[in-house]
Order: C-alpha cells, then structure tokens, then sequence
C-alpha cells in the first residue's frame, strides 16, 4: 500500500500537480478526493489521470449521468448535466472521481473516453440513453436500456413519471403495439397508524 493510499491529502496534491491548469476544482470529502475538469479538457485531463507516474488509474470503474437540475445547490444557476466518473489505480491501490459539466444544456456533448478505457462503451451508451448526453467520438453510441422507439430519456428530472407510450401485445396485429400512456400519474399516501399503544409504547 503506496503512502497515497493511506494519506487522501497526499493523492489530493499529487492528482492537482498532474492536471495543473486542466484542474478546474478539486475537493477531498470522507477521505475521496473529487476532481472537476472542464469539457474543453476532458479527454486530456483523463489521459493524464492515465498516464501520470503519480496517478496511474488504469481501469474506469464507472461512468454515469446526473441531471442537477433540482439540486438545490446547483438548480438552474448552474449547468444542468454533468458525467461523473470514478477511476482506480491498481498499482498505486487509490481512487479519484472525476466531474465534467456539460456546457450546453439543450444538447449535452462532451468527448467520449472509450479511447482511454474500452470499458466507457456501455457506461456511455447508458448517460446517452437515460440522460441524453451525447459522446463525442463514441463509435456506437446508440441506447442499451430502452427499446429501439423509445421517446425521451427517462432520468431526466422533467420526464414524466408514466413516461409518454406504453407498449402492448396486440393478437390481432400479431405483433407489439405503442400507444399513448392510459393511466392517470397519482400520488400515493402512506396509511399512517395512529394507535395509543403501538407496539407497546406510551
């Protein structure tokens, strides 16, 4: 176990003096370090997390979409969509997440890194179907969740709950019918159990 892994302040610095100027923040919270690069420096940023003698994060162990819009520290005074990324170092035994905003809220882009690590295939393919956020350079960036006519990306904070189509199997047809939505969204209460002695208590 390298010095790093046992110090989070130490893999805090030498993560920052890798990146340099590509460093946008870095914070160190519950012992994790957190780095926040721009999308202009994205793919650069990643390859030096890669490749720096001090970093080393050979394998990419996520990749995921987040939609801040109703987060009340960011909400519309911030850009909407961001790519988290949690990458680790075997050799060096350490982690880093890495945060990328998008820059445009109306079409989400930001470069691919299936170049960097193969893996980010499927992760990515994932953020584009649920979030809509678009790779830049991805070969094969089409949705693995979602049917192939699916409409919308369903993590998105204004999707609709029901979601817009419903899918059955029609016998007359012989075959998979789309419809608008049938079904009213509603809100379900809790039954709240009000008793004098429940559960033994005064």
């Amino acid at each position: 176990m390298t010095d790093i892994a046992i110090h989070p302040e130490k893999l805090r610095d030498a993560v920052a003096a890798a990146l340099g100027d590509k460093l946008r923040q870095i914070t160190l919270a519950l012992g994790e370090v957190t780095v926040v690069v721009a999308a202009t420096d994205y793919l650069a940023a990643m390859e030096i997390l890669r490749d720096a003698p001090q970093c080393r994060f050979d394998q990419l162990m996520d990749l995921c979409g987040v939609d801040y819009s109703t987060y009340a520290e960011v909400g519309t005074d911030g850009p909407r969509y961001a790519v988290v990324s949690h990458l680790l170092s075997v050799a060096l035994n350490q982690r880093v997440r890495v945060k990328v905003f998008c820059p445009d809220d109306d079409f989400p882009v930001i470069p691919s890194v299936t170049g960097v690590w193969s893996g980010a295939n499927w992760f990515e393919r994932e953020a584009f179907d649920l979030y809509g956020i678009v790779f830049e350079g991805h070969n094969d960036l089409r949705r693995i969740l979602t049917d192939y006519g699916f409409i919308g990306h369903p993590f998105r904070k204004d999707f609709p709950l029901s979601g817009h189509v419903e899918m059955r199997y029609d016998a007359e047809q012989r075959r998979v019918v789309y419809e608008p939505v049938s079904i009213e969204p509603r809100e379900i209460t809790p039954r709240i159990i009000r008793e004098d002695n429940y559960g033994g208590l005064h």
